[in-house]
């Protein structure tokens, strides 16, 4: 798992690239948590565009993120899951406690 940080204007965007699994959710966790910790943004975006599989992990990784956030004032949210991941995470409700954005059409 491939975790790729960028910050614009308090904004940290983390692009997961790779398997979302229970072998290697624990090293994106802790990663995302550095990274947080680092930068104190305001928003965290959680880039799922180049996940090939996810499993219940990627629920742990996104209210990880969320709580994160709330401790700093600031929220999460996730953009570009794809239907396998989107799958997973309807079926906890993830969207309840952390946003997913909509596609921008053209994309």
């Amino acid at each position: 798992m491939e975790v790729i940080s960028t910050c614009k204007e308090r904004t940290s965007t983390l692009q997961f690239r790779g398997e979302l699994d229970h072998h290697n959710a624990k090293e994106a966790i802790r990663r995302m948590e550095q990274i947080v910790a680092a930068a104190l943004p305001k928003q965290l975006i959680l880039d799922f565009a180049g996940v090939t599989f996810m499993d219940s992990s990627g629920i742990a990784l996104a209210v990880r993120a969320q709580r994160q956030m709330n401790a700093l004032g600031g929220n999460a949210a996730l953009c570009n899951v794809p239907s396998q991941a989107k799958k997973v995470f309807d079926a906890a409700g993830i969207n309840r406690m952390v946003p997913i954005l909509e596609e921008e059409k053209g994309k």
